[in-house]
C-alpha cells in the first residue's frame, strides 16, 4: 500500500472514531467522520 493509501486509511479510522464520539455513536456520524477523515488523510499525502 502506498503512503497516500495508508494516510487515507488512517484518516478514515480516526475520522470514524471522532464522528462516533461527537454524535454519541450515531451510524451517520461515524460514516460521515470516516469520509471526512479519509479525504483529509488523502489530501495531506500530496
Amino acid at each position: 500500500m502506498s503512503q497516500q493509501g495508508k494516510n487515507t486509511a488512517i484518516g478514515a479510522g480516526v475520522g470514524a472514531v471522532g464522528g462516533a464520539v461527537l454524535t454519541g455513536g450515531s451510524a451517520l456520524g461515524t460514516v460521515g467522520g470516516a469520509a471526512v477523515g479519509g479525504v483529509v488523510g488523502h489530501e495531506v499525502s500530496k
